[in-house]
């Protein structure tokens, strides 16, 4: 099994967006992740960037980027096959910064079953995401 590459998890989603800066402002400033690295461009285009909240990292690149036939799931008009999951501090802090900052929220945050309260909200290219946190142990 190959190991993983310093800081960095196991797994890392890679989206396909519309429009990379347009996505990149969302996750920022209403999903509050924040740049891992520098984006790269191509012709001053951002043909892929990273983003991360807390330890979670998340990839993307705009459709095209090279010659990529993957489209985002707002431009194919259908749900996405994936939903993402990440952890935060705060789940209801998270949830009022992300509604205050204009998210399509799908759910509130609630406890569930699991053990983890949660909440949902749809970014603007059709991907579902939710941020939980664990809850205590009663």
């Amino acid at each position: 099994m190959a190991t993983t590459p310093e800081k960095l998890p196991p797994l890392i989603p890679y989206l396909t967006v519309q429009n990379a800066e347009t996505a990149m402002a969302f996750y920022q400033n209403v999903c509050q992740f924040t740049l891992r690295d520098e984006p790269s461009k191509e012709d001053g285009k951002i043909i892929h960037a990273e983003l991360r909240c807390g330890d979670a990292i998340v990839m993307l690149a705009p459709e095209g980027a090279w010659g990529s036939d993957k489209k985002s799931p707002k431009t194919t008009g259908f749900s996405p096959n994936i939903m993402l999951y990440v952890y935060v501090e705060d789940v209801d802090a998270h949830y009022q910064y992300a509604k205050d900052h204009g998210a399509v929220t799908i759910t509130e945050p609630q406890d569930m079953f699991w053990g983890d309260r949660f909440y949902q909200l749809t970014d603007p290219d059709g991907y579902e995401w939710s941020f939980a946190k664990k809850l205590e142990a009663k």
